[in-house]
């Protein structure tokens, strides 16, 4: 004999349904029933399986049909793949007090008793990559179509027609960066209030007009006017859409993702290249440069997709349904497999509506949030040394006599190859379960590449591509800080905040970046590059090991009161504790 275990309590009445109707309808999942009659206790993963490198180990083993001796169980798609969670603690129904709040879009589909297996959160995790993160891929293609087609634009002579010099372009790119900057934190608040559905099609809409209006640049305040309200439209979108990702997917499965979320960074370079080589021949069309014609056509195709994400994006797992959508992404299983999923991962995402607005309060509590400090410091150093060979890399090779076709094909090579290193270095450090040291490897792989360039004596057009090319190549990290920073917030209130200030010092650095390499430096750019090699070995030996043993210390602070509560004690101090997020006794930070 056995006892089904629906979302709820067993019993003869039947279980509501989502859109407010009952059905009968059981979960498959199945555990026998004792002969005292007593339902035996629900059936949990367990934790080798659901950490989050045993889980992407399976999904690559899956994926490669390999079935590894002693690891059968790991390949039973039927197997519970419910997440232990604080909500099966002796302490369940204080934390369901103090982190769900009623308001919560998604909590009708709040079930801490409900259970399901691997195949069908694997079913739905493959409606969510198709229909959520798909088309979130597309919209940071959009993004990143109209921030970089500005280097395919300058291989055609742009400066020359607008009359700029090297200082003009530089200026260019730290308003750009600017603007970037000071939008981070007001988009985010303003997406947190409106919802990121509704927030981020409407920055798509507005910095795609004035990227198509570059058309009509005419000189030096023009462009730099155009530089700077682009930025401002785009800055805060990556954090929106990670806000946005972090309702739908639980923190071990959200780096891959953004992995992903960035190869569509890296397609995006590719077609940059392609498309400038066909637009960028229609110069004379119409008496207009071919850059003008590039800036045009790929301004209004990202328009067209800012349009399209007013449809295509809907406001949280429990509320897909629209009149466009009348039947919504998913049945009521799988919206209950996502939302519990993802609470059971991480509850403080259940603290607020995505609509909510957050107070003065909150946003200073969350800037003055210290933990997430050691985070920042690496948004702000880790990428720097990029910078300047990428956004000079076209007009190097353009100094070295390689045509305006050749220039902009010579770029796809090191797009390419860094998609490969992007994934790979995303999958590792999910196997390993660690952040920190892993993120170096961007850092690690630059070092040999900036001595080259500074030893190599007057390299020749292909040597200096050679090096460029590997060095670009890079593993980049930044999907694994941001989704480190999600997951070492701990609260709504603390993410908002955080991802939009990890961004911004990533914005701060890409403004240093931009200004290393001058003129008089120029070609080798010998003093910036040297200056460089020292700022890449001390993120290696200070930065990202700083960073774990303060995480460490963090976490062994916290363990040394926790564990030595009794079960009475640790019920009391989540009855009276006002620590919140990342603060509570019981929280631990990613390392």
């Amino acid at each position: 004999m056995s006892t089904p275990l629906p979302g709820r309590k067993p019993s003869d009445t039947p279980s509501s349904t989502l859109d407010g109707s009952y059905s009968d309808d059981k979960s498959s999942i199945e555990v026998p029933t004792p002969p005292n009659g007593q339902l035996a206790p629900l059936p949990l993963a367990t934790k080798e399986e659901t950490s989050s490198g045993s889980a992407l180990a399976v999904w690559l083993l899956q994926t490669l049909r390999i079935r590894p001796k002693g690891r059968e169980h790991l390949n039973e798609l039927d197997a519970v793949a419910t997440q232990p969670s604080v909500f099966d603690t002796d302490q369940a129904e204080e934390y369901q007090k103090l982190l769900i709040s009623p308001e919560w879009e998604n909590f009708e589909a709040f079930d801490p008793s409900f259970r399901w297996t691997w195949r069908e959160e694997r079913q739905t995790r493959r409606i969510i990559d198709w229909k959520i993160m798909g088309w979130v891929a597309v919209m940071f293609f959009a993004l990143n179509v109209d921030r970089g087609n500005l280097g395919n634009a300058v291989s055609d002579n742009m400066l020359d027609d607008l009359k700029l010099t090297q200082a003009d372009y530089n200026l260019g790119n730290t308003l750009a960066k600017l603007g970037f900057l000071l939008a981070e934190l007001p988009s985010q608040l303003i997406s947190k209030r409106l919802g990121p559905d509704r927030w981020i099609p409407i920055q798509i809409c507005c910095f795609s007009f004035i990227s198509a209006m570059q058309f009509f640049l005419t000189g030096r305040g023009s462009f730099l006017a155009t530089r700077f309200l682009i930025a401002v439209f785009q800055g805060g979108f990556i954090p929106d859409i990670v806000l946005y990702l972090s309702y739908w997917y639980p923190s071990r499965q959200l780096p891959l993702r953004l992995a992903f979320f960035w190869v569509a960074a890296d397609f995006t370079g590719i077609f940059r290249g392609f498309a400038a080589v066909g637009l960028l021949k229609m110069r004379g069309i119409a008496g207009a440069a071919g850059w003008q014609w590039l800036l045009l056509i790929e301004g209004l195709l990202t328009l067209l997709i800012g349009i399209a994400s007013f449809f295509l994006m809907p406001t949280a797992p429990a509320k897909t349904k629209a009149w466009h959508r009348p039947k919504g992404y998913f049945t009521d299983k799988q919206v209950k497999i996502i939302v519990n999923s993802v609470i059971r991962d991480d509850p403080g995402k259940a603290g607020m509506h995505n609509r909510q607005a957050l107070t003065v309060k909150m946003i200073l509590k969350g800037l003055a949030d210290y933990d997430m400090y050691p985070l920042y410091l690496i948004g702000l150093l880790f990428g720097i040394p990029g910078y300047p060979v990428a956004s000079y890399l076209t007009l190097s090779f353009r100094g070295l006599g390689f045509s305006v076709i050749d220039t902009n094909l010579l770029t796809l090579p090191s797009t390419a190859w860094s998609i490969i290193n992007l994934l790979g270095i995303t999958i590792v450090s999910e196997l390993v379960d660690n952040r920190s040291f892993v993120s170096a490897a961007q850092n690690i792989w630059w070092l040999p590449n900036f001595i080259a360039l500074v030893a190599v004596n007057n390299p020749s057009s292909w040597q200096y591509f050679a090096i460029s090319t590997v060095l670009l190549a890079y593993p980049y990290v930044h999907a694994i800080h941001v989704a480190w920073t999600s997951r070492n917030s701990g609260s709504v209130q603390t993410r908002t905040v955080a991802s939009a200030a990890y961004n911004m010092m990533v914005q701060a650095s890409a403004m240093i970046g931009a200004n290393i390499y001058v003129a008089e430096d120029a070609p080798r750019y010998f003093s910036a590059n040297k200056g460089l090699i020292g700022l890449i070995v001390f993120n290696i030996v200070a930065l990202y090991p700083g960073t774990y043993f303060y995480y460490r210390w963090r976490n062994a602070s916290k363990a040394k009161i926790w564990d030595t509560y009794t079960e009475q004690q640790r019920t009391v101090y989540l009855q009276t504790t006002t620590d919140v997020g990342n603060k509570r006794l019981d929280f631990r930070f990613a390392l």
